[in-house]
């Protein structure tokens, strides 16, 4: 694969997993605009795997307090932070690893990715966010994070899994509409995303493990490393941002580009 195009896969994967505009709706998009070959899994499987490293060294202090209480939440007490934390994190995953096993199941995963989905989606949900940011309350924090609210968060986070919807744009719009303050909205979002990406990444290299070779190992590992730091560039700017902006130029961005993909979409 060239090395022009592992770069792009991987900046796009990168600087679009975190933000509130889809990943995978711009990856499905490159080959349509641009000529392009589809990457394939193994790539896809890469560049996940390098966004996995950004967030975890983000939020390492709240990984590492969550990792601890793995052993306590397995014997079902959740009476330390860490315990509920990875508790409410495996909650908040389950919806989503079902819902995926139901698309692949079913093929309707393939029948989604199209120009038409993403445009509506990109355009829906983000609406969506913009209303729930702008009339969200901002009473609650990350520390409040309970159960009931795990498992809406989760629900939503299953709709991410249509084209376009965006799975941290769908959680933060959750989280803001739950009454999260914008920071702490998009941190649970993030640390959320965790075992999102761990379990759907384990599916796809089950999948291009009998067709690995040297070639393919080389490309993933320059887009792993491509796509950790462009995730980790812009996950850092964004969170940044958030103390003092509300997520308002992110749904510019998405309406723009859903009704340009609209318009191509119904004009072809």
């Amino acid at each position: 694969m060239p090395l022009f195009h592992l770069i792009l896969v991987a900046l796009i994967q990168g600087l679009t997993e975190f933000l509130p505009v889809s990943s995978s709706g711009h990856l499905i998009l490159l080959p349509s605009l641009t000529g392009l070959q589809d990457q394939g899994q193994a790539v896809d499987v890469a560049v996940h795997v390098g966004t996995l490293f950004a967030v975890v060294l983000y939020f390492w202090s709240d990984v590492r307090i969550g990792f601890a209480g793995i052993p306590r939440m397995l014997t079902g007490r959740t009476d330390t932070p860490g315990s509920k934390l990875a508790f409410l994190l495996l909650v908040a995953t389950i919806p989503a690893i079902l819902f995926g096993l139901f698309l692949k199941l079913t093929g309707l995963n393939d029948a989604m990715r199209s120009m038409t989905v993403i445009g509506w989606t990109m355009l829906l949900f983000g609406l969506l966010l913009f209303v729930a940011d702008q009339r969200g309350a901002t009473t609650k924090t990350d520390a409040d994070w309970s159960l009931s609210d795990a498992i809406r968060m989760g629900l939503w986070q299953a709709v991410a899994l249509i084209p376009g919807t965006s799975r941290s744009g769908i959680c933060i719009t959750a989280g803001r509409m739950l009454g999260y303050a914008r920071h702490d909205a998009a941190k649970l979002a993030m640390l959320m995303s965790i075992p999102t990406i761990l379990a759907s990444g384990a599916l796809l290299s089950v999948e291009v493990a009998a067709h690995a070779d040297a070639d393919l190992a080389r490309d993933g590992a320059i887009a792993a490393v491509f796509a950790f730091f462009a995730a980790l560039g812009a996950l850092t700017l964004m969170m940044r941002l958030l103390r003092s902006t509300s997520f308002t130029p992110y749904v510019i961005y998405r309406v723009l580009l859903g009704l340009g993909l609209l318009a191509i979409a119904y004009s072809a």
